[in-house]
């Protein structure tokens, strides 16, 4: 898994375009990010990557960036 593809699938939980997040976005400025949509996330990070995430590790995540270094052992920023 890459940081890119990270990336997508939580724009897809979000139901955004594709390559509308950076990295530095607050996950409370994100319209559509909310309880059902962390564990959406969480799910579908499990589901596609086979990468378990604390689900109380995510709720403490300010932004995309505090996201996808949750799963940086896993991701390949070079990739990205």
């Amino acid at each position: 898994m890459t940081k890119q593809d990270a990336v997508r699938l939580l724009e897809e939980t979000l139901e955004m375009k594709p390559n509308s997040l950076t990295g530095p976005e607050h996950l409370r400025d994100l319209e559509l990010w909310d309880s059902l949509s962390t564990m959406s996330f969480i799910a579908m990070v499990d589901k596609k990557f086979g990468v378990r995430l604390p689900g109380s590790s995510v709720v403490r995540c300010k932004t995309v960036n505090d996201l996808l270094d949750l799963m940086k052992p896993k991701t390949n920023s070079k990739a990205a």
